[in-house]
């Protein structure tokens, strides 16, 4: 699996002193007068916070849930995304509060927090923060048999020499984990130094698969369908355009909503609703349903994150309402059946799940992910998810197949297959040795 974060060993971190942390990056006077055109401006303000609260969050799951070095972290993950804006920024870890704060040259302030099984989440000054869970998912209980390794492999083992190697000049690899199964046996596998088998990783897009896997138990267990209107309560009025948008025209993003695009970032994506509604908004699927129709269901594909938190909070009610009710629904349909250990799915402050992007997990635990699609839904003889989905999710979707996501998240080298996209046929299945072409997205 390719990430962006280095790290060192887990127990390297712990051994710091507990003293919070600082990390400034001083910033040019030239941008320094550039940003203080921010202050007081609506639009602006709320543009300047996506990524500051992208810095507190990222580098809160980083420290806490992956235990990640936080310096090579912020190099290799954080500043690059949020460039010019790092000239500007600053962070401190405090490790006794399990909190990270960042600053934006004093305009803006953000703080995230660590809540356990919950992972980290932004606090949003004013507005009302979903309820923490009190009996969180015990350590995963499963008849799920480990892995097994088979010996090396001569040729695959000179194969990830050369994913891990850095190339002279860049773009820069940073490959942290490879995974390799064939028939249910691990082939090849290799970490970087400080990642193991039990290091979580953040699944940014492939998240959208784990969204696509719980979306499909809805629907096995008659509580969702696919081709029903959405169950979004702006939504409700017949005479709402919106009203026919449909479950599978969010899972395969062509919803028609005009809500910006979550396929490339830069500098601009400050002012991108998708982006805003990620990193800015305390209930991001309460911003997504505010956007406005720009093309009737089901005629324009456009990928963008606002149709994936739509479906979160489908999951979230169906579960039961809040953060607690869906890690309890995720581990008892999904995360414990396949063994996956060291999973971590994190909310925003509605108690949804950031089901476009925010899920962490160890390579294995990836790669076991993987394999439920590979077997068509189904692990130690039990289905877990509808017969058909798997093809259904793989099928390509009109206007989707420029990009030929596999998965949605970028490249991973695997036999026979690759994770879906909970957009449905945005991905296809890959049924020979071979590396998935390698995409412009994290």
């Amino acid at each position: 699996m390719r990430t962006r974060p280095h790290s060192f060993p887990v127990s390297a971190i712990e051994s710091e002193a507990e003293m919070p942390s600082t990390n400034r990056i001083h910033p040019s006077c030239a941008v320094i007068v550039a940003a203080a055109t921010l202050a007081g401006c609506g639009d602006l303000d709320r543009a300047a916070g996506v990524p500051t609260h992208y810095v507190s969050h990222q580098m809160c799951s980083a420290v806490f849930v992956g235990g990640l070095d936080p310096d090579m972290f912020y190099r290799e993950a954080v500043e690059p995304v949020i460039a010019p804006a790092g000239l500007l920024m600053a962070y401190r870890i405090d490790r006794n509060k399990k909190e990270v704060t960042a600053d934006l040259a004093g305009l803006v302030t953000s703080r995230s927090v660590f809540l356990g099984a919950e992972g980290c989440r932004v606090v949003h000054e004013g507005a009302a923060g979903a309820p923490m869970d009190d009996d969180p998912p015990a350590v995963a209980k499963h008849s799920a048999k480990p892995l097994p390794v088979d010996p090396v492999n001569p040729a695959l083992d000179a194969a990830l020499d050369r994913e891990f190697a850095e190339p002279q000049s860049g773009p820069h690899r940073w490959t942290k984990s490879v995974v390799i199964l064939h028939d249910g046996h691990i082939v090849a596998e290799r970490y970087a130094p400080g990642y193991g088998p039990e290091t979580p990783q953040i699944g940014w897009s492939v998240t959208k698969s784990g969204t696509n896997a719980l979306i499909g138990i809805l629907v096995r267990q008659k509580k969702l369908a696919v081709d029903a209107p959405a169950l979004v309560a702006a939504w409700r009025d017949p005479n709402d355009p919106r009203h026919a948008i449909t479950v599978d025209n969010l899972l395969r993003m062509n919803s028609g909503i005009e809500f910006g695009q979550s396929l490339y970032a830069d500098w601009r994506s400050a002012f991108d609703p998708a982006a805003q509604m990620q990193f800015d908004m305390a209930d991001e699927a309460a911003f997504a349903e505010t956007a406005a129709l720009g093309a009737a269901p089901g005629t324009r594909w456009n990928y963008t994150n606002g149709n994936t938190m739509l479906l979160a909070r489908m999951i979230r009610d169906q579960a039961g309402g809040d953060a607690a009710s869906v890690l309890r629904f995720a581990h008892r349909e999904l995360f414990d059946k396949l063994g996956m250990e060291h999973v971590t799915l994190e909310f925003d402050g509605a108690g949804t799940p950031i089901g476009s992007s925010h899920m962490w997990a160890s390579a294995r635990d990836w790669a076991r992910f993987g394999q439920l699609y590979l077997d068509d839904g189904v692990v130690g003889g039990e289905r877990i998810l509808p017969e058909g989905w798997v093809d259904y999710s793989a099928r390509l979707t009109p206007g989707s197949e420029t990009y030929g996501y596999a998965p949605a998240s970028g490249p991973i080298a695997a036999p026979r297959a690759v994770l879906p996209s909970a957009s449905g046929s945005a991905c296809r299945p890959i049924r020979s040795w071979r590396a998935a072409p390698r995409a412009n997205t994290s």
